[in-house]
């Protein structure tokens, strides 16, 4: 176990190395290579284990440039996920607003999250000591903000291409900007009846920044990588994804589920 002493000088070193580094970082949005369209798409929420935890949708509408993208999952036990983005796809992809709630025995900490990208506005309204409590503040938010559009950004980067580096408003009782940066762990294969086919394996790492994100792993307060994959081609498409949906929460897998029709009973004579 490392002393006390031994903490302390490694936070001397770190608030040293804060001062003397700069980071040099101009955030660029993603440019859109696929426009959206309109989608209905059926998920699952399952433990790496594969057992099935909550059922999903993911819908979206278009009008003109504008798309609202609604991602919400029903827990078994009444819990629910729903987070709603409103973003523009004129040449480059920006969010325009986004809304997540987290509410039921599923969530240590129920939420509701609002964010107004063109106001730089964010407001978290969330329960502490059964009391209900607001937090709001103006942030100077990036135009590479990806609440919400991580999959629609991941499915629109060049083949080749570095992935590109994100931003994300943390869903805490303070709000906090992080950085996501993404970098591709290879190509995996998976079959779709008797075809097989390969996808591009994203690994999203968050970065907290400043002497926070610095001390986070010595804390151990860093959040886990999460993993996306996405199937390439002239029509990019999501296929699964691996991360926590909440601060300190498990990791859960997303995937997509087709419909089961279910067949009468025979009849008996």
């Amino acid at each position: 176990m490392k002393s006390p002493y031994f903490r302390l000088g490694l936070l001397a070193v770190l608030l040293v190395t804060t001062v003397l580094v700069t980071y040099a970082s101009d955030p660029a949005p993603v440019a859109v290579r696929h426009p959206e369209g309109l989608v209905h798409g059926f998920l699952s929420l399952s433990t790496l284990d594969g057992t099935r935890v909550a059922d999903g949708d993911l819908i979206q509408n278009v009008a003109g440039d504008r798309v609202t993208s609604r991602l919400v999952f029903h827990f078994k036990n009444g819990s629910v996920h729903d987070e709603t983005a409103i973003f523009s796809q004129r040449q480059r992809f920006q969010l325009l607003s986004s809304r997540l709630v987290q509410k039921g025995p599923t969530f240590p900490k129920p939420l509701d999250m609002s964010i107004d990208g063109t106001r730089g506005q964010v407001s978290v309204r969330y329960t502490d000591d059964g009391r209900q409590k607001v937090s709001a503040e103006h942030m100077d938010l990036p135009v590479n903000l990806a609440n919400g559009m991580i999959l629609t950004l991941l499915k629109n980067v060049a083949a080749g291409a570095p992935p590109p580096e994100l931003s994300l408003v943390a869903a805490t009782p303070k709000p906090r900007l992080v950085t996501l940066k993404t970098s591709v762990a290879g190509q995996q294969s998976f079959t779709t009846g008797g075809m097989t086919r390969k996808a591009t394996h994203y690994v999203v790492k968050v970065d907290i920044g400043g002497i926070a994100g610095l001390l986070a792993p010595l804390l151990d307060k860093q959040p886990p990588d999460s993993h996306v994959w996405i199937l390439g081609g002239e029509a990019p498409a999501f296929v699964k994804s691996e991360g926590p949906m909440f601060l300190g929460g498990p990791i859960w897998r997303i995937e997509l589920v087709s419909p089961d029709w279910k067949r009468p009973a025979a009849s008996t004579p």
